[in-house]
């Protein structure tokens, strides 16, 4: 079984959005923040949902930082996967 390198970037960039999703639906129930699965879940969105949220505040109680987040990471994971097989990269 051989799986390339691009392969491998759809797949991660797949769980980070799977992630965010799942955080999205973390903010509307109660969760334990000090649970192990939930705090991975944060840790590991933060730093991208952190930086939307300054560039874009949270307007009332909606925020808007995943959205932005989300198409962003799209263009990223075209971006790069258009530069791995323009540079012969399976």
């Amino acid at each position: 079984m051989n799986i390339g390198i691009t392969t491998i970037v759809n797949v991660a960039f797949q769980v980070y959005t799977w992630l965010i999703f799942i955080r999205i639906i973390l903010s509307w129930v109660r969760v334990n923040p000090y649970q192990p699965i939930i705090r991975f879940i944060y840790e590991t969105t933060e730093p991208v949902l952190g930086l939307f949220r300054r560039i874009i505040p949270p307007v009332g109680m909606i925020d808007f930082s995943p959205i932005a987040a989300f198409f962003v990471l799209e263009l990223l994971r075209r971006l790069i996967i258009s530069l791995l097989l323009s540079a012969g990269i399976y």
